[in-house]
């Protein structure tokens, strides 16, 4: 995995975060996380992420076998509904912990000094939410999506483009309602509408065909617009699995970008962004 350096930010504000459990057995009160909140209570800004992966999903079904996924998966958009719903932060927190079903739940609220929510959010997520990192010495598969968009999200922000982003992009006003896909960034230039998807080949290459079908119903409702998915590998045209993500891509319009390139693309398309 390529690595980049972030410039630390010296403004660190009070914020707050609470983790979401998920307990579809209160009697024997056993829970895993799957979600993390975190707010800065002063001005209402705030991130949230939820599990979406399917190793994520698969570690849950390891620990309660008979979890709910639908629940799961739709509960970030039922969540970000309320949120858009309310006005007020507190209140709002203090219904969800009344309200939130038996199988859902928040720990306790806790503080952090945050500069920066986004890369806070990473942080805590990984902490406390994301699948445990193989023990030293253990054999690593090839990154997951999320380590690929981590690493993505590094160079915006090296590249000082984070700002200028549009993240966890819904799909569904170009493809059809309840559409859970999202797409990763989203930018504006001279007119062209910009999108650029994490894709983890190793992990997940079907994905491939999602994103070029959101790709073809997004070109069918916009004028102008480009797609890149960031790969977790370069795409060999002697391997058969890469040469259907390549191809597949290809018919969609989108540029597949090698994750050891992404530095390189980002810096062609920053004065773009100006």
């Amino acid at each position: 995995m390529p690595e980049t350096s972030v410039p630390a930010n010296t403004e660190r504000r009070a914020c707050a975060y609470r983790i979401l459990r998920y307990t579809p057995n209160l009697v024997r009160d056993e829970w895993v996380n799957v979600g993390v909140l975190v707010y800065n209570p002063a001005t209402g800004e705030r991130r949230l992420r939820l599990v979406e992966e399917p190793g994520e999903y698969a570690r849950v079904r390891r620990l309660h076998p008979g979890a709910d996924e639908a629940l799961l998966r739709a509960l970030r958009d039922d969540l970000e509904q309320q949120f858009a719903a309310s006005g007020d932060w507190q209140q709002l927190l203090a219904k969800w912990d009344n309200t939130l079903s038996n199988a859902l739940q928040l720990a306790p609220q806790k503080g952090v000094l945050a500069g920066d929510l986004d890369a806070e959010l990473e942080r805590l997520y990984a902490d406390h939410v994301a699948p445990p990192a193989p023990r030293p010495g253990a054999f690593e598969r090839p990154g997951s999506r999320g380590a690929v968009r981590g690493y993505c999200n590094q160079v915006f922000r090296q590249a000082r483009l984070w700002e200028r982003l549009e993240k966890n992009i819904r799909v569904d006003d170009f493809t059809f309602p309840g559409d859970p896909m999202k797409l990763d960034y989203g930018y504006r230039r001279n007119g062209t509408r910009g999108f650029v998807q994490a894709l983890s080949v190793t992990r997940a290459p079907a994905d491939a065909k999602l994103l070029a079908y959101t790709a073809q119903r997004i070109r069918g409702k916009t004028s102008s617009t480009e797609f890149a998915a960031v790969t977790d590998v370069p795409l060999a045209a002697d391997n058969e699995r890469h040469r259907f993500v390549r191809e597949t891509l290809r018919d969609a319009g989108v540029d597949p970008v090698p994750l050891e390139g992404f530095a390189v693309w980002v810096a062609k398309l920053r004065p773009l962004l100006q």
